[in-house]
């Protein structure tokens, strides 16, 4: 794994350069230094908007903008575009299914020091519940690009998720590739699965080497797009290992593991064991404090993969 980069400076950055190609406009409730959308102010200013601290407004913007053919980005933190401007996004978004990409940064709880008011791990639950909208979490920055460049050609609402928070460049392949809907095993494995999204993925894959020290054979899936979920893939993983773990930078209720345990639940039932925020509110304090506090480490992964193994029939 390579250098780390937050995703929402790969986000502002993939805006800027992908505006020479597409002529898409941006918009900001005022937080573009934090948002890095102020990259592709700098780049485009007659294509940038900032609505101010105004985020349902935003979105209705937004959507009049998508209304008049228009690719507009929204961007803001994820607790004021999911949970502030819940009602716009589901009225005026998702409701007349406008091609709008809503860009929330600043999701989970390593936005650290800033407390439970601004860590969202709802917005992933919050969002499913909308009908047609597309929810992208990607790992690393090189998948963040490919997510923004993926939904400006996705006809269609997209809520796109990225952090705050530094995290590794896993996907620096020659061939990688990145396509809505599809996740992508990191490794095979035939004891347990590990379903992982967004910052996880790297900790899901510093889990699997745990436990192979430990001779035991973990499978690692990178789930980039949890709405639509690429269903295929988790059953296939389901039927082959024969129990999971899902992990995830969010709520453990109506997030990836929700997901992934109404998948399985029906056509392929299997242990399902969830490492997330486990109901509860985030805290301030440092990441790492913080990562620790809630379980969101390798270590922990390990163990409920082992605990996964052990409700096997």
């Amino acid at each position: 794994m390579a250098d780390k980069i937050a995703t929402r400076e790969a986000y502002g950055n993939a805006l800027a350069e992908l505006g020479e190609k597409y002529d898409f406009v941006v918009l900001d409730a005022d937080l573009s230094a934090a948002t890095k959308t102020g990259v592709f102010k700098k780049k485009f200013p007659e294509r940038f908007f900032n609505c101010g601290i105004a985020e349902g407004n935003m979105m209705s913007v937004a959507a009049g903008l998508a209304a008049a053919g228009k690719v507009p980005f929204a961007s803001t933190f994820a607790m004021f575009a999911a949970g502030r401007a819940f009602e716009q996004i589901r009225n005026s978004i998702g409701y007349p299914h406008l091609n709008v990409k809503i860009g929330a940064t600043h999701a989970g709880i390593t936005v650290g020091e800033d407390g439970a008011t601004h860590q969202c791990n709802e917005d992933i639950a919050l969002m499913r519940t909308i009908p047609g909208m597309t929810i992208i979490n990607p790992a690393d920055a090189v998948e963040a690009k490919a997510a923004v460049e993926a939904a400006i050609n996705f006809n269609g609402p997209v809520y796109m998720r990225f952090g705050r928070f530094a995290v590794p460049v896993i996907n620096d392949t020659p061939d990688y590739k990145f396509e809505i809907g599809k996740g992508v095993t990191l490794s095979d494995g035939k004891d347990v699965t590990i379903v992982a999204t967004g910052l996880m993925v790297s900790m899901a894959m510093e889990a699997a080497e745990l436990l192979k020290a430990e001779g035991i054979s973990a499978r690692v899936i990178n789930i980039h797009t949890i709405k639509p979920l690429d269903e295929e893939l988790v059953l296939k993983a389901a039927k082959e290992t024969g129990a999971i773990v899902t992990a995830e930078e969010h709520s453990v209720i109506g997030g990836l593991g929700a997901a992934v345990a109404e998948c399985v639940c029906g056509a392929c039932p299997v242990p399902v064991v969830r490492v997330g925020v486990n109901d509860s509110y985030g805290r301030s304090g440092t990441v790492p404090a913080l990562l620790e506090m809630y379980g969101l480490t390798p270590a922990n992964i390990a163990e409920k993969a082992k605990a996964a193994i052990a409700l096997k029939k």
